[in-house]
């Protein structure tokens, strides 16, 4: 079955909950505030499915900025989180990103202008225009 993507609702709030807590990631923002302003992202195999992936954004002035992604473990390598990045890109265009390298080659594998943040030489930013 294929995946899909779209805004979180508050039901998907424990299922995005799991998915980030297992992958160890915090999100900066309230997540409920989050959910409310369409800026929770989930991937799943229906409307009734459990959620595979999840992506949480922050809405600065230009652009996005990618607060957390993650991928349930067993569906990682198989797309979902391209998937959810795209997904953003198309609702809101540029995307920013900041991550450590063990995460770099995925996000080189979707186009993003990767640097290393400015005074913490263990983390990366990336940069993503919307164009493949």
């Amino acid at each position: 079955m294929s995946v899909t993507v779209r805004e979180a609702t508050r039901d998907d709030r424990l299922g995005v909950r799991r998915v980030l807590d297992a992958a160890m990631l915090e999100v900066r923002a309230n997540l409920g505030e989050r959910t409310d302003a369409g800026d929770v992202l989930v991937a799943s195999e229906g409307d009734d499915a459990p959620v595979l992936g999840a992506l949480v954004l922050l809405a600065p002035d230009d652009g996005a900025h990618v607060d957390a992604v993650a991928v349930r473990r067993a569906r990682r390598g198989q797309g979902v989180g391209s998937a959810l990045v795209r997904a953003a890109a198309e609702r809101r265009g540029r995307l920013t990103a900041e991550f450590d390298p063990s995460v770099r080659p995925f996000y080189e594998s979707l186009g993003f202008e990767i640097t290393p943040v400015e005074g913490d030489g263990d983390r990366l930013r990336g940069r993503y225009d919307g164009a493949d």
